[in-house]
C-alpha cells in the first residue's frame, strides 16, 4: 500500500457531494485523514453523492456556498490541506450565465487563497481543467502550452488558475494546482459525453444522441484522478506548479460511442444533435495530455486503460441508470 503522508491531519475538500469530489472524500477517509466536507447549501440538506457514501458517518460536513468568504473562513480555521474542487463546471450552461461562473469560479477560488493565507494553511491544491489549453496547438499538450480559453467556463478557470499562482509569487501560499483533462466514472453528471453516451444506450435507444463528433479527448477514470490529487497533496515538488493527469492518449467521440455500445454488447447509429453542438469557435478539436511532469514530480501514472475504466463505469450506471433523465438534453 503506498504510503500516506499525511494520515490524521485535518483535510477540508470543497465540491466534497459532486463526482470527483465525492470519490476524493471517500478515499481520504479510508485513508485516514480526518476529512472536513463542504457542500453546497439546500434546503433538502443533500450531501450530493455523499449522502450515500459509507464514509459519511466518519466526515464532517458543512453546507455552504464557496462565494461567502464568511463559510469559507469558519471552515478553513483548523485544516492543514485544503483540495478545492467547488465549481460551476458544465460547458453550455456557461454560455448562458457567464457571471455565475464568474461569481463562484473567481471569487471563490479567491476566498479558499485567502482564507489559506490567513490560517496558515500548508497546502492549497486548486483543480484546474485541460479545457482552458483550447483546441490543441501541439501534442502531447505539456504545462507550457498557450492558455487560451474558448468558453466562459474555461476563462473563468484560466483566471483562477493564474490567481493561485499569483498567491504562491506573492505570499509564498504553497499551491498546487491540477490539471485534470477529461476524468470520468461512476456518478458522473450526464452533462458529460461519457455518461451520456451511457445512459442512452443503457434506456433502449439504438439511435445516440450526440454534439460534435470529431473532436478527441483524453479520458482519465476517476480513481486515477484522486490519487493523482493526494499525491500533489502529499509533495513538497508540486508546490507552484501546474500539472496535468491524463494518459497521453486520445480518441474520438465518435469512436468513444462505438467502444461503449461495443463493451455494453449493441448496435447504435449515431445522430449529430445541434442544439448540442458548442459554438464553432468555442469547440475543442482535440486535447491529449503530456503526462511526464506528473511522473517526474508526483510519481504519478494512470493504472486504468480506456477499457478497463470504461468497464467499471458501465457497470456502475447498469445499477444508477434510473437516477439519470437520459431523454433530457442536460445544459
Amino acid at each position: 500500500m503506498r504510503k500516506n503522508k499525511l494520515t490524521k491531519k485535518k483535510v477540508l475538500v470543497t465540491g466534497a457531494g459532486g463526482f470527483i469530489g465525492s470519490h476524493l472524500t471517500e478515499e481520504l477517509s479510508s485513508l485516514g485523514y480526518t476529512v472536513k466536507a463542504f457542500v453546497h447549501y439546500n434546503s433538502r440538506n443533500s450531501w450530493g453523492w455523499l449522502d450515500s457514501s459509507e464514509c459519511k458517518a466518519n466526515i464532517e460536513v458543512i453546507s455552504g456556498d464557496i462565494r461567502d468568504a464568511d463559510i469559507v473562513r469558519n471552515a478553513m480555521a483548523d485544516v492543514e490541506t485544503v483540495f478545492h474542487l467547488a465549481a460551476l463546471i458544465g460547458i453550455p450552461y456557461s454560455y448562458h450565465s457567464p457571471e455565475a461562473y464568474v461569481d463562484t469560479n473567481i471569487k471563490g477560488t479567491l476566498n479558499i487563497l485567502q482564507s489559506a493565507l490567513d490560517f496558515g494553511v500548508k497546502k492549497v491544491v486548486l483543480t484546474s481543467t485541460s479545457e482552458i489549453y483550447g483546441s490543441a496547438q501541439f501534442v502531447p499538450i505539456n504545462e507550457a502550452h498557450p492558455i487560451s480559453p474558448q468558453s466562459p467556463y474555461a476563462a473563468s478557470k484560466s483566471a483562477a488558475d493564474v490567481l493561485g499562482i499569483s498567491f504562491y509569487k506573492s505570499f509564498g501560499l504553497p499551491v498546487a494546482i491540477v490539471r485534470p483533462f477529461n476524468t470520468y466514472g461512476p456518478r458522473q453528471s450526464a452533462r458529460a459525453v461519457t455518461p451520456t453516451i451511457i445512459t442512452q444506450i443503457l434506456s433502449g435507444s439504438k439511435k445516440i444522441r450526440l454534439g460534435s463528433l470529431d473532436p478527441t479527448r483524453d479520458l482519465t477514470y476517476v480513481a486515477d484522478t484522486v490519487r493523482g490529487f493526494i499525491m500533489a497533496a502529499e509533495s513538497k515538488s508540486s508546490i507552484g506548479e501546474v500539472i496535468n493527469l491524463g494518459n497521453k492518449s486520445e480518441i474520438s467521440i465518435r469512436d468513444l460511442a462505438y467502444l461503449i455500445a461495443k463493451i455494453i454488447g449493441v448496435d447504435i447509429k449515431i445522430d449529430e444533435d445541434a442544439r448540442r453542438k458548442r459554438p464553432l469557435k468555442s469547440e475543442v478539436d482535440r486535447l491529449m495530455a503530456d503526462n511526464s511532469k506528473a511522473k517526474k514530480f508526483l510519481g504519478w501514472s494512470p493504472e486504468y486503460t480506456l477499457e478497463s475504466g470504461l468497464k467499471k463505469t458501465i457497470a456502475w450506471f447498469k445499477q444508477n441508470n434510473e437516477k439519470y433523465k437520459s431523454g433530457i438534453y442536460n445544459v
